[in-house]
C-alpha cells in the first residue's frame, strides 16, 4: 500500500485563517482578494493527550465566582465584573494610545492573590520599570519576561505559575515550529493558540496586547478573534479622552464603555461621565446644539450634538457624519423635510458630537432632528433642555428604554426640562407618567419644535 505524502507546505487566508493546498486568488472562505500566503506544514507543539471525555452538565462547576478584581473599576465595567480566569483578552488599539500603561496599570492594582507575569516583546526592563516608576504601578508581585520566543514563554509559565499574564505584543511572538517572520499569520495564530490554551488550562487570566492596521482593526487573521474570549478596543475620544469598549465578550455585554483621562501619572478614570461631553459656555447654546441623555451600557451620558447646514457645493447636497451614522441623519432630515417643510436637498449637512464619542442608540434621533432644525432657521435651543427620542418615518416620537433613569441624569447636571416621548404603551412607567416631573412628552416632531422653540419659533422652511 503506497502511503500519501503529505504535503510540505500549505496556503493560509490572511483574513479568515482558511487553509489550502495551492494558491487562490480569491478565498473561497470569506471572499477577501489576494489574501493566501504560504505556510510551512507543522508538527503539533504538545502531543495528544489522554482521550477526551464527556461530562455532565449538571457536574459542572458555576464560574460566575471566578472572576478577579482588576483594581481598576471602568476596565471591570468593560469585562463585566471583572477578569475572568481562565480567559484570554486581546486588547488593540493604536500606536501610544495608553495600551501597555493600562496594562501595567491592572497588573499593579489586581486584588486578587498571586503572581503577576509581564511578557515583553517590545520594550526592555528597563524601560518598563521606567513607565511603572512614573505611574505608581512598581510592584514586587510583578515578574517581567523579555522574550518573544513561544517556547521559552511557555517554560516561564509552567515555572511562575501567575494568576495573571500580559502579553506585549502577541504580534512580536514567535514558535520555531511554525514557518515565517514574526507577525505573520502562522505565528500570529499559533502563538495564540498556544497562549490561550495555557490560560485555560492553568486557570489563569491574560491579556493580549494587538496592533491595529491603519483601518483602525486588529492586525493578523480574523482566526485570532475567534479564538480568544474577549476583545477590548482602546479608542482616543478627544485629546485626552480614552474609550474602553468590548467588541466581543463571552462573559458579559458588550455595551459597557470605560472612559479614561491620560495623565502624566498614567490613565486616570473619569468620575464625572455626564460632564465630560457637554461643552461649557457663558452665553447660552449657539443655533444648530442639543443636549441629549444617552445609554451607554448601563449608565447614561449627556452628550452635546452639533449640526451644521450650508449651501451645497456645485449644486449637489452631500451629509457629512462619522459619529453618528450618516444614513441616520440623512432619514432624520427626510422626516424634517417632509413633516415641517424644512428643506435640506440643497444643503450640505455636518453632524457631530462633541467630544468625539460614536453614537448608535436610537434615542438621539429626536435630539438630532431639533439640532439640524435648529442650525436650519438659525434660532438656538434654550439653555437647561434635553431631548431624547426615537423618530419614525412618519414623523412620530416613538419611545426610548429608561425614561426615568435620562430624567435623572439630566436633573443631576442642572437641565430643568426633557422634552421625550410618552412612556411605552404596556412599560412599566405607565402608570408614573405623570410622576416624572420636568418631562415634556411630545407625540410627534411638529410637538417637539413647538415645545423647543415656543408659539413664536419661525416655521418650517425659513432660512
Amino acid at each position: 500500500m503506497v502511503k500519501e505524502k503529505q504535503p510540505k507546505t500549505s496556503f493560509a487566508c490572511s483574513a479568515c485563517g482558511h487553509r489550502e493546498p495551492k494558491w487562490l486568488g480569491r478565498c473561497p472562505s470569506c471572499g477577501t482578494w489576494n489574501s493566501f500566503t504560504e505556510e510551512e506544514a507543522r508538527k503539533p507543539l504538545r502531543p495528544a493527550g489522554a482521550p477526551a471525555t464527556a461530562i455532565p452538565l449538571a457536574s459542572i462547576e458555576n464560574t460566575a465566582g471566578l472572576r478577579m478584581d482588576s483594581g481598576i473599576a471602568e476596565l471591570n465595567r468593560v469585562l463585566g465584573g471583572g477578569l475572568m480566569r481562565g480567559a484570554t483578552v486581546l486588547v488593540g488599539g493604536e500606536p501610544g494610545i495608553g495600551k501597555s500603561t493600562l496594562m501595567l496599570q491592572a497588573a499593579s492594582r489586581l486584588v486578587s492573590p498571586g503572581r503577576v507575569l509581564y511578557v515583553s516583546g517590545e520594550e526592555s526592563p528597563g524601560q518598563i520599570r521606567m513607565r511603572a516608576e512614573r505611574i505608581g504601578a512598581v510592584s514586587d508581585r510583578i515578574e517581567v519576561l523579555a522574550e518573544t520566543e513561544l517556547g521559552a514563554i511557555l517554560h516561564v509559565l509552567d515555572a511562575v505559575k501567575p494568576v495573571l499574564v500580559l502579553v506585549d505584543s502577541i504580534q512580536t511572538l514567535f514558535s520555531r515550529e511554525a514557518g515565517g517572520q514574526p507577525g505573520s499569520v502562522t505565528q500570529v495564530r499559533l502563538c495564540t493558540s498556544e497562549l490561550v490554551d495555557w490560560a485555560r488550562r492553568r486557570d489563569a487570566a491574560m491579556l493580549l496586547v494587538a496592533h491595529v492596521t491603519k483601518e483602525g482593526i486588529i492586525a493578523g487573521p480574523k482566526l485570532v478573534e475567534h479564538l480568544v474570549d474577549t476583545v477590548i478596543s482602546f479608542e482616543q475620544a478627544g485629546t485626552e479622552v480614552r474609550m474602553l469598549q468590548a467588541v466581543k465578550n463571552r462573559f458579559g455585554s458588550v455595551d459597557e464603555v470605560g472612559l479614561f483621562r491620560m495623565t502624566e501619572e498614567g490613565l486616570a478614570e473619569v468620575t464625572d461621565p455626564s460632564a465630560l461631553f457637554l461643552v461649557h459656555r457663558e452665553d447660552g447654546l449657539p443655533p444648530g446644539v442639543a443636549v441629549a441623555p444617552v445609554f451607554e451600557g448601563s449608565r447614561v451620558l449627556l452628550v452635546e450634538i452639533q449640526a451644521l447646514v450650508v449651501p451645497a457645493k456645485g449644486g449637489i447636497s452631500r451629509i457629512y457624519s462619522d459619529r453618528i451614522d450618516s444614513g441616520r441623519a440623512a432619514r432624520v432630515a427626510a422626516v424634517l423635510e417632509k413633516h415641517l417643510g424644512a428643506r435640506f436637498s440643497e444643503f450640505d449637512l455636518y453632524v457631530n458630537v462633541a467630544g468625539g464619542i460614536r453614537i448608535a442608540e436610537v434615542g438621539v434621533e429626536l435630539p438630532l432632528a431639533l439640532a439640524l432644525y435648529s442650525a436650519k432657521v438659525g434660532v438656538p435651543l434654550p439653555d437647561r433642555l434635553a431631548v431624547t427620542g426615537e423618530v419614525s418615518l412618519a414623523g412620530e416620537v416613538r419611545p426610548v428604554s429608561g425614561i426615568e433613569k435620562r430624567l435623572r441624569a439630566c436633573q443631576e447636571m442642572g437641565f430643568t426640562t426633557l422634552i421625550g416621548p410618552l412612556a411605552r404603551p404596556d412599560g412599566p412607567g405607565t402608570k408614573r407618567q405623570a410622576s416624572l416631573e420636568g418631562l415634556t412628552t411630545v407625540p410627534h416632531v411638529r410637538d417637539a419644535v413647538k415645545a423647543a422653540f415656543g408659539r413664536e419659533a419661525p416655521k418650517g422652511g425659513a432660512g
